[in-house]
């Protein structure tokens, strides 16, 4: 009789060292985006040290960045703060004072 094993990270989100969601999303793409820029320094002849250093102070800053965003928002943190920034502070009403104000004149008994 064959016996299977039952993946238990079913319905569970992405998760790598610790990176959940977007996070791992924003990371890798960060990090792609880095490549790109030293790669681009360097063909444009930069000089190499001026371009690895550049290279790596700006993924220091990005992981350390990433991780500290994770450790902060967590999971769903990200999309509820822009939900949040999207939420208006207060309502305005453009509808003019008086009509608020105004008094209705008393019908008269006749």
């Amino acid at each position: 009789m064959n016996t299977y094993h039952i993946n238990k990270g079913i319905g569970r989100t992405v998760e790598f060292k610790g990176l959940k969601a977007q996070y791992l999303f924003i990371f890798a793409g960060g990090l792609l985006g880095i490549l790109v820029c030293v790669m681009l320094m360097y063909m444009a002849g930069v000089n190499t040290y001026l371009c690895l250093s550049i290279g790596g102070a700006s993924s220091a800053i990005l992981i350390w960045q990433t991780f500290l965003l994770n450790g902060k928002y967590g999971e769903h943190g990200l999309m509820k703060l822009s939900a949040q920034k999207k939420h208006p502070k207060y309502i305005i009403s453009r509808k003019c004072i008086y009509r608020y104000v105004k008094i209705k004149p008393k019908s008269t008994a006749a």
